[in-house]
């Protein structure tokens, strides 16, 4: 079994380039499906979601795999509709596939997704996408068999924006007759990257980034090249690293402008940030102090990945911060561990009350999730002493290799496997 050890204390300085964003090539990869050719993927990030994700285009009988830095896709022979139940617990994103699987087979057999334990994600407007699409679907035992004989365009609206609903109304809407108008769709910039993707591809979809999605089926699909845009969450990762060691980090290869709920409070915590287009430098030269309070909210809002993050940021800032958490019910697992370090937290409901304290202190804790885990890192780089990270696979789903760019930065990380 792996773990991370961190030794704290110890200021960062240095330049990164951001890595591929894990929320962006998920829904690229089962996009993949609708072209049976040649899609080549710059950018990939090798995580282990990335790779459960080729476990199942291999399944669908498409060939995938690395040719050096690139990830490359051939789905010109699809032999199988069905994705088994070990593959789709590996990830919650292995629900995209079924709009792609049903868009280009015209039938699917799914059994429910797995992922961090987050508290509940219905899959509700993904079923209800696909059925307003003229997509039969039973559910059975904890699987979802799916069969379109023909699906028409329609109009889809969305009680909420939720990310992976819009994706997969995006995909099945490729595979259908006409013109599908999504309405109150998820705004995030990764839907902008599936979008480039799709069009690349040869169908007509426009209005990413809006809230209105509009889908038309391309008449030839051919094959195509995508660079995946930067990890906008990763990113705020190592900002945050830096505001809580103290030290000096430029990013480069992100987009400020995905990032700017975040830099703002990182803004009012103390830390001078400055952005170009592309390229993001923040120094922290003094202790932070607490800021105003932090709600997630779907993009353009306040992302619910980054609240653990910036938390652990702000474990040492002087005077109080609080966070309420709006998206997901189940997202401060990750608190007790950071109270072993010594943080003051107390959570109330959806509520989460951070006091300042003036020494953390490294201690064995437990990846609890993805962010959660990569909270714990943010708070090892700034506490006394050692601190052991176990259960780090859940950091491995969305972090290419945590360790080696935080290294790069001048942090004393170490990854041991202690069998």
């Amino acid at each position: 079994m792996e773990r991370f050890y961190i030794e704290g204390g110890r200021r960062l300085a240095g330049e990164l380039e951001v890595q591929g964003a894990k929320n962006s090539v998920l829904p690229i990869l089962a996009a993949s499906v609708l072209h049976p050719g040649q899609s080549v993927l710059h950018h990939c990030p090798r995580l282990r979601d990335v790779e459960a994700s080729i476990r199942i285009l291999r399944h669908l009988g498409c060939k995938a795999g690395w040719e050096g830095d690139d990830l490359v896709v051939d789905a010109a022979t699809i032999d199988r509709m069905d994705i088994p139940d070990g593959l789709m617990r590996e990830m919650r994103s292995s629900m995209t596939f079924l709009g792609a699987v049903l868009a280009r087979c015209g039938q699917a057999l799914v059994s429910m997704p797995g992922g961090c334990e987050l508290g509940p994600r219905p899959i509700d407007l993904h079923l209800a996408a696909l059925r307003r699409l003229g997509a039969d679907i039973r559910e059975e035992g904890g699987s979802l068999s799916c069969k379109a004989d023909h699906m028409t365009g329609c109009e889809i609206a969305l009680h909420t924006p939720s990310v992976g609903a819009t994706e997969n109304a995006m995909l099945a809407g490729c595979g259908a007759e006409g013109v599908t108008v999504i309405c109150n769709a998820a705004r995030e910039p990764e839907i902008q990257d599936l979008q480039d993707f799709l069009a690349g591809m040869g169908h007509h979809v426009t209005g990413a980034g809006s809230s209105t999605i509009v889908v038309e089926r391309g008449g030839h699909t051919h094959d195509s090249e995508h660079t995946i845009m930067p990890d906008r969450i990763v990113a705020v990762t190592y900002l945050a690293a830096a505001a809580a060691a103290g030290g000096e980090v430029v990013l480069r290869g992100i987009d400020y402008r995905h990032l700017s709920t975040v830099l703002s409070p990182l803004r009012e915590a103390g830390c001078q940030v400055r952005s170009q287009r592309d390229t993001i430098h923040l120094a922290a030269k003094e202790r932070l102090r607490g800021i105003a309070p932090i709600r997630t909210a779907p993009y353009p809002g306040f992302p619910t990945d980054a609240q653990a993050i910036l938390m652990a940021a702000l474990l040492q800032g002087k005077g109080t911060s609080v966070f309420v958490e709006n998206v997901f019910e189940n997202r401060y697992r990750h608190v007790d561990e950071l109270v072993r370090m010594g943080a003051d937290i107390q959570v109330e409901g959806r509520v989460a009350v951070v006091c300042g304290v003036e020494r953390l202190s490294g201690a064995p804790v437990r990846c609890t999730d993805l962010r959660g885990g990569a909270a714990l890192a943010v708070a090892g780089m700034a506490a006394q002493g050692v601190t052991c990270l176990s259960d780090v696979h859940h950091i491995q789903r969305g972090y290419e290799d945590l360790p080696r760019d935080l290294r790069a930065l001048g942090a004393a990380i170490r990854c041991e496997d202690d069998g």
